[in-house]
């Protein structure tokens, strides 16, 4: 496998650790996809609570986001995630006991939910600074390639695996085994070497700088370097405008293209189909690609596809068109996400993902909105009209910024 392009870099030590701790960590997380709500409906039968419990967690993105990408940039990059890590197995564990010795209420679910969210918010822009840091520049896009490939291996069988044991044990067993997940992701990263950290460098020099000050001083890079500023610009409005579309999803399988619940099934997989195709792609030769054309090229085709997905009445076609977004959503998120760490140097790498992460709160906001939308012209023209949006905002970054374009 070493030999093929796809897995090249799992020849470095330190990534290959990096990518076994993410394996485990997202197969709890996508894990817990299914599990929190079952287990919220289990215990309140109210549709609402199942919104609510998805929704509080965009509240730890918000607020401490910031000082998140801060502290990855100051301290220890590598405690940080095995601190993270451990919370978040340990939330996991607790919330089984809870579950088996019947003691279970919904604010722990609630509570739980704020604290895991917590804990991510914590542990993802130095996971992700780490990346950068275990293998030289010219296999970065190789090793966010390989991390998308097996981010959607675990969004494809996590869910699956949650809903077998929810069946066989229960919630309690599921939430049993996403600690265990975290436990050998914890097992993974303790064997990472430290980083060495000298004095007189830019991460040890940025200890001396207050909180306030590091953050408004990643704020200011990231507006400042263009390349990361055109980064966050395109990931801010295909998070705002366009990929929450899949929150209507219910309503099209339903009402739309009359499928029901096991059609809703077949759209998300073929979407995860596409997407683990181009993450493959990306670790196989992202290195070769123009990634400025692609990132505004792919998000603009993302944003017209979802306008004829509005439009198609055929189940078949919807088929075929999610394959495709599949595919244009980890593209472009993914070379996105490389352009952001290649242009940030390591004492601002850890802010400058943070920042690329908050794009979980705008994703939210987005899906607030078309929901609104959709209760005022129809699901259809909502999801159109916000695919038009976010397809002419990449033409405006283009016309804008036509450096955009060049990017490499």
């Amino acid at each position: 496998m070493l030999r093929l392009r796809t897995f090249e870099v799992l020849r470095y030590r330190e990534f290959r650790l990096l990518w076994l701790g993410q394996a485990s960590t997202g197969m709890g997380t996508w894990m817990d996809q299914v599990t929190r709500g079952w287990l919220i409906y289990e215990l309140t039968d109210s549709a609402v609570q199942l919104g609510l419990v998805r929704g509080i967690q965009a509240i730890p993105y918000l607020l401490l986001s910031p000082i998140a990408g801060s502290a990855a940039d100051r301290y220890s990059r590598k405690t940080q995630v095995v601190l993270a890590q451990f919370v978040n197995g340990l939330v996991y564990a607790v919330t089984a006991l809870l579950i088996f010795t019947h003691a279970i209420k919904p604010w722990h679910v609630y509570i739980t939910a704020l604290i895991m969210a917590a804990v991510q918010v914590f542990q993802q822009p130095a996971r992700t600074a780490m990346v950068s840091d275990a293998v030289p520049p010219g296999n970065l896009t190789n090793a966010i390639g390989l991390n998308a490939v097996v981010f959607n291996v675990a969004r494809s069988t996590g869910p699956a695996l949650a809903g077998m044991l929810i069946a066989i044990s229960g919630t309690g067993g599921a939430y049993s085994v996403q600690a265990f997940f975290y436990l050998l992701a914890t097992i993974w990263t303790l064997q990472l070497r430290p980083a060495q950290t000298s004095i007189g460098s830019p991460r040890h020099s940025a200890r001396d700088e207050s909180f306030g000050r590091s953050i408004i001083e990643g704020w200011k890079f990231s507006w400042t370097n263009e390349e990361v500023r055109i980064s966050l610009l395109i990931v801010t409005f295909a998070s705002l405008f366009i990929v929450p579309f899949t929150t209507l999803l219910p309503v099209f399988a339903r009402d739309i293209l009359g499928v029901g619940a096991t059609g809703q099934g077949l759209l998300l997989t073929a979407m995860g189909v596409g997407a683990l195709c181009s993450a493959v792609l990306i670790a196989s030769i992202g290195d070769q690609l123009p990634r400025g054309m692609l990132m505004l090229g792919g998000v603009a085709v993302y944003g017209l596809l979802i306008v004829i997905f509005a439009a198609s009445r055929w189940f078949q076609l919807s088929l075929i068109l999610m394959g495709v977004v599949g595919l244009c959503h980890v593209f472009a998120h993914a070379l996105v996400q490389t352009v952001i760490q290649f242009y940030s140097p390591s004492e601002f790498r850890g802010r400058t993902t943070a920042i690329f992460h908050m794009s979980q709160v705008i994703m939210t906001a987005g899906s607030m909105l078309v929901g609104v939308l959709s209760s005022a012209v129809g699901a259809a023209w909502a999801v159109a009209s916000m695919g038009i949006v976010g397809a002419l905002t990449m033409v405006a970054i283009y016309i804008a910024l036509p450096r955009a374009w060049l990017i490499r």
